[in-house]
């Protein structure tokens, strides 16, 4: 296992993180809960084996469960784990425990902590925007949690570039503790964050934790124009519509392409390829049967050569869009004195 540091921070944690979000058993909003505890309990000792020492979760998952679970996993070893928590998705029905009202991250973070069985988290990421509540009181409720001791590091998950450097900059401002993470979307079928956000991350010093780094396993190659909805595919129930399927399924057939060539899978391309962006801390992987530790493991030690970079930066590039293509204009004396 190798390690990255997380932002501009000190810690360092695992490439890959194991993700808790499908802990527990049932159907919740379309998804599918497979993960009962002594598999859990199963799955995170391998983690813990191979090296991994980064673990997410969050207050809605599975109303709760997941915390439980991924807590009960861990036990003893909980001092040898990083543990992330979000807050914003509410995890039952009164009114005021949903959002990052200053009342409701304080108290779902001590709930969270309660339900984990532990007295502080290593990360709490503000799983949403909340386009109600006050940028000010967002950050006096993290920082209230951070000064008591519950939480060590913060950052933000699934938030706008612009709406992350402004709760950065205020946290300057009021000499508060700074975001140094970020949870996002990032994958060969969706590179959007490369746009604003990544930018935005570099010069405020985030590092990034992916997740669905697979497009809900749409990158494995289960899904098939001949076959776009098989048996155990999590998109026929849970789809967020994070990417072009049409594209998608042209995209595949290069990484199975690629995998070929390496004797690897279409699964570990995928992971080798996010490695190699360097605005990426760590790939946080949801597990629902144990054989696909091992095919996102195999990610880890798969190096892709500038060919296959070259092939796959191609085929999934971003159209550039205003006021990128304005800005991408540049003076030709500028451009041949930069050196930084």
């Amino acid at each position: 296992m190798q390690y990255r540091q997380l932002g501009n921070s000190g810690l360092i944690l695992s490439q890959l993180t194991i993700g808790a979000m499908l802990f527990g058993e049932g159907n919740y909003y379309g998804l599918q809960y497979t993960i009962n505890q002594d598999t859990a309990d199963t799955l995170i000792a391998k983690a813990m084996d191979m090296g991994i020492n980064s673990f997410d979760t969050a207050h809605g998952y599975n109303n709760g469960v997941s915390e439980v679970m991924l807590g009960k996993a861990l036990g003893a070893n909980r001092h040898e784990a990083l543990i992330t928590s979000k807050v914003f998705f509410r995890s039952n029905q009164t009114p005021f425990r949903g959002g990052l009202s200053a009342k409701n991250l304080i108290e779902s973070t001590e709930e969270s902590l309660r339900r984990l069985g532990t007295d502080y988290l290593d990360m709490l990421l503000l799983h949403n925007d909340d386009h109600f509540t006050p940028a000010d009181e967002i950050l006096r409720g993290l920082e209230n949690v951070i000064q008591r001791g519950l939480v060590r590091y913060t950052g933000v998950s699934n938030f706008s570039a612009w709406k992350t450097a402004t709760l950065a900059q205020r946290q300057k401002d009021l000499h508060y503790a700074p975001f140094v993470a970020s949870q996002m979307h990032y994958s060969l079928l969706n590179r959007e964050v490369e746009q604003d956000f990544i930018p935005m991350s570099k010069y405020h010093g985030l590092g990034m934790m992916v997740w669905s780094p697979l497009s809900s396993g749409f990158l494995t190659g289960k899904y098939t124009r001949e076959n776009p909805q098989p048996t155990d595919g999590r998109l026929n129930t849970f789809d967020l519509g994070l990417f072009d399927r049409e594209k998608g399924y042209d995209v595949v057939e290069i990484v199975q392409s690629i995998a070929r060539k390496h004797s690897s899978t279409a699964t570990a391309v995928s992971i080798a390829w996010l490695l190699t962006r360097p605005a990426v801390s760590s790939i946080i992987v949801g597990i629902s049967k144990l054989s696909q530790l091992d095919d996102n493991l195999a990610g880890l030690s798969l190096t892709l050569d500038s060919e296959d970079l070259e092939r796959l930066d191609t085929a999934t590039a971003l159209p550039m869009r205003y006021p990128h293509s304005f800005a991408h204009i540049k003076d030709p004396f500028v451009s041949v004195a930069q050196r930084f």
